[in-house]
């Protein structure tokens, strides 16, 4: 199972959006810039995110976009099931009925496909956008690629 753009390039997007949480609207053109995410489709990324609840847009000269809540009350679920709808290895572990399988009741390989489903959820359900961030801030101190603006919020910490 590979996420299409639509689930990384938005992860990626609120990722930066949380890296600026508490600091005002961040521009699209910025977001695009260091995600290094074209433009126009994160305009229109946005506007599912917005959509859902998950950002608001500020207009205005010093206008753009900010996260609805707190980063650790954005699950990548929350993100991931937006942008790409349900996540599966396969179609029959999200019809609970069994009805669109007529050997759902004794194939071996279905039970694979709903470990490997709950081993999905129990990432996506339990990572937030801040532990995103936190991995983040250790992989920069682990290679001392600090920005200027990262080492300025650790010092502020």
């Amino acid at each position: 199972m590979i996420l299409s753009t639509k689930g990384r390039y938005g992860l990626k997007a609120m990722f930066e959006l949380g890296l600026h949480h508490g600091s005002g609207p961040v521009p699209l053109k910025v977001i695009a810039e260091k995600q290094r995410i074209p433009e126009n489709y994160l305009e229109q990324l946005i506007a599912i995110l917005r959509k859902a609840g998950l950002v608001k847009s500020v207009r205005g000269a010093q206008g753009g976009y900010m996260l609805m809540k707190q980063p650790e009350h954005i699950s990548v679920a929350d993100v991931l099931l937006t942008l790409e709808g349900p996540l599966a290895p396969s179609e029959c572990v999200l019809d609970s009925d069994n009805s669109s399988c007529d050997n759902a009741e004794k194939c071996i390989t279905r039970t694979v496909w709903e470990k490997i489903l709950i081993s999905i959820h129990d990432v996506i359900d339990t990572m937030t956008l801040q532990h995103m961030i936190e991995d983040h801030q250790k992989m920069n101190s682990l290679t001392g690629n600090n920005s200027k603006e990262e080492l300025e919020q650790e010092m502020i910490k």
